[in-house]
């Protein structure tokens, strides 16, 4: 089969390529699934360039990139329930933690981590539900019901952000939102009750103005360290700052006084390493979600698999306003 793989890393121009690979048949409590799309997230594009701290050389021979997917099941190993060929469904994790991700024309993976795709569901929206899917519904929901509850969302105009705002107004909450001017209309258009500028001088006191004067029960972070003070000023007693990542600032000073005596919740979300439990219940609020017709996953992009290091590329270059994915059938 038709692979894009890595054997060393660097820019995308200069370590991607094309390769032909054997086609590996599933083994106990595994599928083997016909790829559609591939998804390039941030984090792909970093582990090839090699960002991931303390790693000096590729843990394997070969990598295959990229962690999220669609496409259909076309075989299945031994304990896995034959009626799931010709089911639809996305990927998540496909190469954490080994050699081969998505970015091929055929994926073998563990039969549970390739989910059934709701009826109706596309699968250009699959291949936006691992990463940043399951971070959106887990940083909303993973504390509970949040209908009649004021949320913040950092960042909303991200892929992120986007879902998450569109999860947080179908799950009942007002919901306040902070973008660049650019996103506001995005932020507005997915169901932001309102939104501000994140560089604004006075943003603590904007954002309690534009919640009447409340705190918020639950804010939605990208950049920790950059918005900790704010949050700290603005965040309500018992409540929860669900942050998955940090960016701009990897070591910020915690206002810890301030979050102490409010008995604020740090919920650090890192989506890969999600506790089963947790994973399941966040699936199955994009699930319901997506069904309802309360999400849409809009694609930015769509590159060839011979395009693939153009498409890395084009994430490195920012504007995140939909997802870049890979059609593995061209």
């Amino acid at each position: 089969m038709r692979a894009i793989t890595y054997n060393r890393y660097g820019p995308a121009g200069e370590v991607l390529a094309l390769t032909d690979v054997p086609i590996q048949p599933p083994g106990p409590g595994e599928v083997q699934v016909e790829l559609a799309y591939s998804a390039v997230n941030p984090s792909d594009v970093k582990r090839r360039a090699g960002a991931r701290p303390g790693e000096t050389k590729l843990p394997y021979d070969q990598i295959c990139p990229h962690n999220d997917g669609s496409g259909t099941i076309v075989a299945v190993g031994e304990g896995v329930n034959p009626a799931r060929i010709a089911e639809p469904v996305w990927i998540w994790n496909g190469q954490f933690n080994r050699a081969w991700g998505t970015a091929a024309e055929v994926i073998t993976i563990a039969s549970h981590q390739a989910v059934a795709l709701p009826k109706g569901v596309d699968l250009q929206t699959g291949a936006s539900l691992g990463i940043p899917g399951l971070t959106a519904a887990h940083t909303v929901f993973g504390g509970g019901n949040i209908r009649g509850q004021s949320l913040l969302i950092h960042g909303a105009n991200g892929t992120v952000g986007h879902i998450a705002v569109q999860l947080a107004k179908w799950g009942g909450a007002k919901v306040i939102a902070t973008a660049s001017p650019s996103g506001f209309e995005r932020c507005l258009k997915a169901g932001a009750d309102s939104v501000l500028d994140y560089n604004a001088p006075n943003l603590a006191q904007d954002l309690l103005a534009e919640n009447a004067g409340q705190e918020y029960h639950r804010i939605i972070d990208v950049e920790f360290g950059e918005n900790i003070e704010t949050n700290a000023k603005i965040i309500a007693e018992n409540g929860t700052l669900s942050v998955y990542g940090s960016a701009k600032n990897m070591t910020p000073a915690i206002p810890f006084g301030a979050l102490l005596f409010k008995a604020v919740t740090i919920d650090i979300a890192l989506i890969y390493i999600l506790r089963s439990e947790e994973r399941e219940k966040a699936a199955n609020y994009l699930h319901d979600a997506l069904s309802a017709g309360a999400v849409i996953c809009p694609t930015k992009e769509i590159f060839t698999l011979t395009q693939t290091a153009r498409a890395h590329q084009a994430v490195e270059a920012g504007g995140r306003d939909g997802a870049i994915l890979i059609d593995v059938t061209t």
